[in-house]
């Protein structure tokens, strides 16, 4: 098997792992189960960890593949994973926590529903 075989058939199993996971996300944005949407967990529905989780697996793919850091040197490797590793979860976390406080301080008087 010759090294551009191998590679076209990486890119195809790549793109097929990010198809399922966005079809996994669309059905999941439109069936939008009850059990997920109204289970809370860390302040947020079960159904928003699951789409973030799907979303950093994605990105995670695109970068490892697409971007060819699979190919790089292990120093660049975690020069550029280990802060997203760390910052990631917090930016992410920040987000919930205020989020979820500007709408119990602002729910009074803001009408959410359209």
């Amino acid at each position: 098997m010759s090294q551009d075989h191998s590679h076209t058939a990486l890119i195809w199993k790549v793109f097929g792992i990010l198809s399922v996971i966005t079809i996994v996300e669309v059905g999941f944005g439109i069936w939008k189960p009850e059990f997920l949407f109204l289970t809370q967990l860390f302040g947020t529905s079960i159904l928003n960890w699951i789409f973030l989780i799907l979303t950093l697996v994605k990105a995670y793919y695109i970068v490892w593949y697409f971007m060819h850091l699979a190919d790089e040197k292990r120093n660049f490797k975690v020069s550029i994973v280990l802060p997203l590793v760390v910052l990631i979860p917090y930016l992410a976390a920040l987000l919930l926590i205020e989020g979820g406080y500007l709408y119990r301080v602002l729910s009074p008087w803001v009408n959410w529903s359209y």
